[in-house]
């Protein structure tokens, strides 16, 4: 390739109200390619598709049933959380291709992600991207205040660890947008262009909040997990995977016995439904230090109650 694209700059998108599927969509471009209203437009246009697929063969009474007016949408939900093929579709539009990973096409990516440019991540209600910008990959979750870097090693683990941690992934492959007018900066108020350098930084300020200790959460939460809301709970299980991801990745690195592609896997498995009570345990801790109440003072992933209410958050 001649030259970075961008002038070497990360486009992240910090999460807005329920966007993650706009940010997971723009980050995979690089830029602020798409609003919600474009992506909303492309599930009106899916359904409208799906119910002409219906009235064709609408002799049996269940597709009455499906063509009902106010039967709702099947591409994007009330929460606002849109379906893989309003992002297939968005990124066809640039002429990529969205192929899940346990498909036989994505094939080679099983074993190699080091050799895809980007992956999109999916679970419950929150969507994000992993991407190479530049030749490093980076998490662009915009539940983090900045990209975060992940190594060679780390990559492989840490997709490992999300697809035994139930999160379904599909690799995007074709000719990315190279370049994204700087003049389109602002277009969607919560995009952001950044140096590698002030990633890092940013992410570096975010890690140094103290966590309890794992036992010390495990008492405190007790068995409360059942009134966590959605967002607590994938965040959770995010800070799950990076950690377990963080260690299986250490371990490569050392060439102990996580060189095979198996071990991250089972150890993200092994650590059961109860992990995220533990990690939830260290978020409310987190949120309750002193300063913690802007962005900047929280650990990637937990965000503090005062900023928004649970239900409201994605």
């Amino acid at each position: 390739g001649a030259g970075a694209s961008n002038g070497g700059l990360l486009y992240h998108e910090v999460q807005e109200g329920k966007l993650c599927a706009v940010h997971c969509v723009n980050t995979a471009l690089q830029g602020p390619f798409f609003s919600e209203f474009d992506l909303a437009a492309l599930a009106a246009d899916l359904d409208q598709r799906e119910r002409q697929v219906m009235l064709q063969g609408a002799a049996t009474v269940a597709a009455g049933d499906f063509l009902a007016e106010g039967e709702g949408s099947h591409n994007v939900s009330l929460g606002g959380d849109f379906s893989i093929q309003v992002l297939q579709k968005a990124l066809e539009v640039w002429d990529l291709q969205v192929l899940p990973l346990d498909s036989p096409a994505a094939g080679s990516s099983l074993f190699d992600p080091e050799l895809e440019i980007a992956f999109i991540c999916h679970l419950q209600d929150h969507w994000f991207c992993i991407r190479k910008v530049n030749e490093e990959w980076y998490n662009f979750n915009s539940l983090y205040p900045a990209p975060e870097h992940l190594s060679k090693f780390y990559l492989s683990a840490f997709i490992d660890t999300l697809k035994g941690a139930g999160w379904s992934i599909f690799a995007v492959r074709g000719n990315f947008p190279k370049e994204c007018p700087m003049a389109t900066e602002g277009s969607n108020g919560f995009g952001q262009w950044l140096t590698p350098e002030d990633a890092r930084k940013i992410t570096a300020s975010c890690n140094q909040v103290p966590a309890p200790t794992q036992q010390g959460a495990v008492s405190q939460l007790g068995g409360q997990s059942a009134g966590m809301s959605e967002m607590d709970i994938i965040a959770a299980q995010q800070e799950e995977a990076d950690l377990n991801a963080a260690i299986a990745a250490s371990l490569m690195d050392a060439g102990g016995p996580f060189g095979s592609q198996s071990a991250p896997q089972q150890e993200s498995r092994a650590v059961g439904e109860d992990s995220y009570v533990v990690e939830q345990g260290a978020n409310e801790a987190e949120a309750s230090e002193p300063g913690s109440d802007t962005i900047e003072g929280s650990a990637p992933g937990s965000y503090p109650r005062e900023r928004s209410p649970p239900s409201e958050r994605r």
